[in-house]
């Protein structure tokens, strides 16, 4: 309220929506800690235009965020088709939003509306019970699903589940354990995609890609669809409230043939810069973006980052998708060239025997 009517006492009718937009994303991300500490996620810009420049939204195209907070992958996702096909073609998006917490959803308005985005279609309410946007008597499907829901999530089982709409075409794959509704979120958002042209990115925490029970029983059955395409571990402290690295599970309802079959791990944990602004802190820098997209994109191969599995190797794991099974980050090894050293070796010997003499030159001098 303050900023608005900061603004309101200055002349802004030839100030582009992007400086009131910046402003007020410099808000949310300044109270992002305090935010954080009461269990509110801020999603990092970078992470976002990470998964953004991977899922790379078109023109006429629908995106759905179910978990949407302050409407950053929304925008975001906007942005990118304004900065590839200008402002006219970013109009011609669809996008869909949906957050519980009633405040929340106020500051994504605000967000949208700042940023000169107009159209919008948010809804409040609890998405993995109540999902509000429809078509007739099933769920809406959408071209780009896009969350970070709140990780690690409880109070989510199979009797709760049951009690919300669609729950027979939404969590076909099994229920979730009572501590973590990690699945229940990413199997809602595959329920909300397209068939022929259904992309999804999610930032899940890591433990959902390996543990055990309900969850490996959904795991095992989503590989065994070929549905994932790609599981990027992030950097560790990239987030306010943890300091747990994260990881992004990215699926496709209609593979190229080239990636059936197959999953793309990327390990990024170590593509990060020291956060300019908040000490403790990692972030994703422009160059740290681009390596990973990327990579993704062109489904690389590179040693110690990326690595295409296929999934009878996945199988062979137990259905683990921890990233580090499958790419590890070689150690920087410092090449020794034994000839050069051995005769800086001769040479300090040379040296050291020459220092004596003239020590022992010194002593006699001395009577010593």
């Amino acid at each position: 309220r303050q900023l608005v009517e900061l603004f309101s006492a200055r002349p802004l009718h030839h100030v582009s929506p992007d400086i009131l937009g910046d402003a007020y994303e410099w808000i949310l991300h300044y109270f992002a800690p305090q935010k954080a500490k009461e269990g509110e996620v801020y999603t990092p810009r970078e992470v976002i235009k990470l998964m953004v420049e991977i899922l790379d939204p078109q023109p006429k195209e629908a995106i759905y965020d179910p978990a949407c907070g302050s409407g950053g992958m929304l925008i975001l996702s906007y942005k990118h088709v304004e900065d590839e096909s200008g402002r006219q073609e970013a109009d011609k998006l669809f996008l869909f939003g949906q957050e519980a917490n009633h405040k929340t959803l106020a500051l994504a308005r605000m967000n949208l509306y700042i940023h000169d985005i107009r159209n919008p279609n948010l809804a409040l309410g609890d998405t993995l019970l109540y999902p509000k946007f429809k078509e007739g008597e099933r769920l809406q499907k959408f071209d780009i699903v896009i969350a970070n829901p709140p990780w690690n999530q409880d109070g989510y089982d199979e009797d709760v589940l049951k009690k919300g709409e669609f729950w027979r075409e939404r969590y076909r794959f099994g229920f979730t354990p009572k501590q973590s509704a990690d699945w229940a979120w990413i199997q809602h958002m595959l329920s909300s995609a397209r068939d022929d042209t259904g992309r999804i990115a999610v930032v899940i925490d890591n433990g959902c890609l390996f543990r055990g029970g309900r969850e490996k029983v959904i795991r095992t059955l989503l590989v065994g669809k070929d549905l994932v395409g790609a599981v990027i571990l992030l950097p560790e402290k990239l987030f306010y409230n943890t300091g747990a690295p994260g990881a992004i599970l990215v699926f496709n309802k209609n593979k190229p043939k080239e990636r059936k079959g197959r999953v793309l791990f990327i390990n990024a944990s170590r593509e990060f810069e020291q956060h300019p602004e908040v000490r403790k802190l990692n972030r994703l820098g422009d160059g740290h973006i681009e390596k990973i997209a990327n990579a993704y994109k062109n489904f690389s191969e590179i040693e110690g980052f990326s690595r295409a599995v296929g999934v009878k190797e996945i199988e062979e794991n137990d259905y683990n998708l921890n990233v580090t099974l499958y790419v590890f980050p070689e150690e920087e090894t410092e090449e020794i060239d034994v000839a050069k050293e051995w005769e800086e070796l001769r040479r300090l010997e040379g040296e050291l025997v020459e220092i004596e003499g003239r020590i022992e030159g010194y002593l006699a001098e001395l009577g010593l």
